[in-house]
C-alpha cells in the first residue's frame, strides 16, 4: 500500500534529519528543525534536478512558475495527503443538485486516490458521483490494473443507475484507462480525459527496473502494442491535457494521439495539473455537455 509506503520514507527521513540536527547542534531545537526540513528539502531538490534534466525550449519564466508550483504540489500531495490516507476508495455520490455523468479518476505512478481531493469536490458539487481508485500493487504491470478500474465503472454505473461513465486519468492513469479499454471497450464510455500521461513515454523512465517503468519508456513495445490496437472512434472519445513544464513525462509536447489535438498548459509542473484551477476548470466544461444516461430511459 503507497500510504504506509509513504509513511515509512518520512519517518526515516525525519529520523536521519532529527540525529543529524542533534549531532551539528546538540540541541532538541536543531533535531526538530530538521527533523522537519529534511522532507521538504528531499522534494524541492527532486523537483529543482527533474526540471532541469525535462526542461524543453520554452520560457524560462514558465519553467521558474512551473517549479514553484509543482513544489507546493509536492509537499501537498506527498507530506499533506497521500501518506496518511487508510480508508479504501469508495463511491462518492454526487453533492450537486443536478446528475450528471459518473466519474473513475485514476492517478498515476507512485500515488494514490488523494491526489484527487480537489477534483473530486469540484466534480462533486457539479453533480458528478465519483470513484477515485487506487493503482496496487504499486510496482505492477499497468494491465493489472484493468481490474480495478473496471470494479470502479461497475460500481458507479450501479450506484447511480446510469449507463455510461466518464474518465480522468493523471499520468500513468491514462495508460491505465487505454489499457482497461482495450480489455473491456468502449461500450459504457462517454468520454476519456488524460492530464500529462506519457502517451508515447517518458525519456525520465531510463533506468526503471519495475514492470509498470519499463512499460512507460519512451518508445516502449508496450506503448507501440497499445496504440496499434485503437482506433479511430476510440480516440475520438479522449481529450488530451499537456504542460511545456512538465518534469516527469518528456519529450512534453509529443505526448499525444493519432488525430488528438491536445489543450496545452503553460506554466505549470506534472503533479500540479491535478490541483491547478485552471485544468479542473478544463475537466469540468469537458464532461459538462455530457448527458446523464440512465436505464430504461427513453432515447
Amino acid at each position: 500500500m503507497l500510504a504506509q509506503l509513504l509513511r515509512r520514507i518520512l519517518l526515516a527521513q525525519t529520523l536521519a534529519g532529527a540525529a543529524l540536527g542533534y549531532w551539528l547542534w546538540s540541541s532538541v531545537f536543531g533535531a526538530v528543525a530538521l527533523a522537519l526540513l529534511v522532507p521538504v528539502a528531499t522534494l524541492l531538490l527532486s523537483d529543482v534536478v527533474s526540471g532541469l534534466i525535462t526542461r524543453g525550449p520554452e520560457p524560462w519564466r514558465d519553467w521558474w512558475r512551473a517549479l514553484a508550483g509543482e513544489m507546493v504540489a509536492g509537499v501537498v500531495v506527498f507530506l499533506l495527503r497521500q501518506p496518511w490516507e487508510r480508508r479504501a476508495p469508495r463511491y462518492q455520490a454526487a453533492t450537486g443538485s443536478t446528475p450528471r455523468v459518473p466519474v473513475v479518476l485514476v492517478h498515476g505512478y507512485l500515488c494514490n486516490h488523494r491526489i484527487w481531493d480537489t477534483t473530486t469536490s469540484q466534480l462533486r458539487a457539479q453533480g458528478h458521483a465519483v470513484f477515485a481508485v487506487d493503482l496496487e500493487p504499486v510496482f505492477a504491470s499497468i494491465d493489472d490494473y484493468t481490474t480495478t478500474l473496471e470494479s470502479a465503472v461497475a460500481s458507479v454505473l450501479l450506484n447511480t443507475g446510469q449507463t455510461q461513465v466518464a474518465l480522468v486519468g493523471h499520468s500513468m492513469g491514462g495508460l491505465a484507462i487505454r489499457a482497461w479499454l482495450r480489455k473491456y471497450g468502449t461500450a459504457r464510455v462517454a468520454r476519456v480525459l488524460t492530464l500529462g500521461t506519457p502517451h508515447v513515454g517518458t525519456k525520465l523512465a531510463k533506468g526503471s527496473r519495475t514492470p509498470n517503468g519499463l512499460q512507460m519508456l519512451w518508445g516502449s513495445p508496450w506503448l507501440a502494442t497499445l496504440a496499434g490496437g485503437e482506433d479511430d472512434a476510440l480516440r475520438s472519445l479522449l481529450r488530451v491535457a499537456i504542460t511545456p513544464q512538465d518534469n516527469i513525462v518528456y519529450p512534453q509536447r509529443a505526448q499525444t494521439l493519432a488525430g488528438i489535438t491536445p489543450t496545452v498548459f503553460p506554466g505549470i509542473g506534472h503533479l500540479q495539473m491535478c490541483l491547478d484551477p485552471e485544468v479542473n476548470a478544463w475537466v469540468l466544461r469537458e464532461l459538462a455537455d455530457l448527458p446523464p444516461t440512465f436505464h430504461g430511459a427513453t432515447p
